[in-house]
């Protein structure tokens, strides 16, 4: 896909993920959005998938460490053609596979349960080893809060991804500065993100996280990267899109009410709507 068609892909997530948030009248809106255009640039770009065999041996793996912003996951899976996009309406709904975070076992597309945080890098970084001590081609991404970070299993897993060289592993840290009780800085302060990353031996690029070309460049330089992983640590703003959400911790894990939603998806029909004219 070309940037435009990126940035199209993208609105629609965010689009989705608001819609399944209202819907569920509750959820994680603020981190769905901020991650919004890494979802988009991974599913319909960077990764080896086909959502007419979710399960095929040779994909490239997702793992969303940061769990609970699965309504941008599932928007994103089912704007990709993994379910349906009128599902995202049964988000957290008695009898629904699409539950407040990540189920490998009834969702297609998923390929790790995931939502205590700090754990999910560790289910990648042991996918990874899988892939090279089996001689797979495959590769193995996993996205992480920047409030996520804090927790200790994060540097455990990244110590031994290093330790292994694994060069198929691609950890992305969705930098939007919030986490539910505030800014990051102010709980419990992660800086320097990339000299740490350094320091446990990643190759570390820092990157816009709104800018499709910035993205395409980094995981490029990703891919080209031997002898260790890549941490990419991506700038964003947590509700990206929606104005009252933008750079708002207490939109965290909060559903928009009837006027909020309308508001929001007026304020993403807007964005469409210019993007269209370009």
């Amino acid at each position: 896909m070309n940037k435009l068609e990126l940035m199209k892909a993208a609105n629609e997530v965010r689009k989705g993920a608001v819609t399944a948030v209202h819907s569920a009248k509750s959820g994680h809106p603020g981190g769905s959005l901020s991650a919004a255009d890494i979802y988009t640039y991974l599913y319909f770009e960077e990764m080896n998938i086909d959502p007419k065999d979710p399960k095929k041996a040779d994909r490239d793996r997702f793992v969303l460490s940061k769990g609970h912003t699965a309504p941008g996951y599932y928007a994103t899976l089912a704007n990709r053609g993994f379910f349906p996009v009128e599902d995202l309406t049964t988000l957290r709904k008695v009898g629904s596979y699409l539950q407040g975070h990540p189920d490998m076992k009834h969702i297609p597309g998923v390929d790790m349960s995931s939502g205590s945080l700090g754990q999910g890098i560790s289910a990648a970084v042991g996918m990874a080893l899988s892939a090279k001590l089996s001689g797979d081609s495959y590769r193995v991404y996993t996205l992480l809060g920047d409030g996520e970070i804090q927790e200790g299993q994060v540097w455990e897993a990244a110590m031994l991804a290093a330790h292994r060289k694994l060069d198929n592993l691609v950890v992305i840290v969705d930098n939007n500065n919030l986490q539910i009780d505030g800014a990051i800085d102010e709980v419990n302060s992660p800086y320097p993100i990339d000299q740490k990353f350094e320091a446990f031996n990643f190759h570390v690029i820092n990157v816009d996280g709104h800018d499709f070309d910035a993205l395409d460049a980094a995981f490029k330089e990703a891919k080209a990267t031997k002898g260790c992983p890549t941490a990419i640590i991506a700038k964003t703003v947590k509700g990206k899109g929606v104005s009252f959400m933008e750079n708002q911790a207490s939109w965290h894990g909060a559903a928009p009410n009837d006027e909020q939603y309308e508001t929001a998806m007026a304020d993403l029909e807007k964005v469409g709507e210019a993007l269209c004219q370009k």
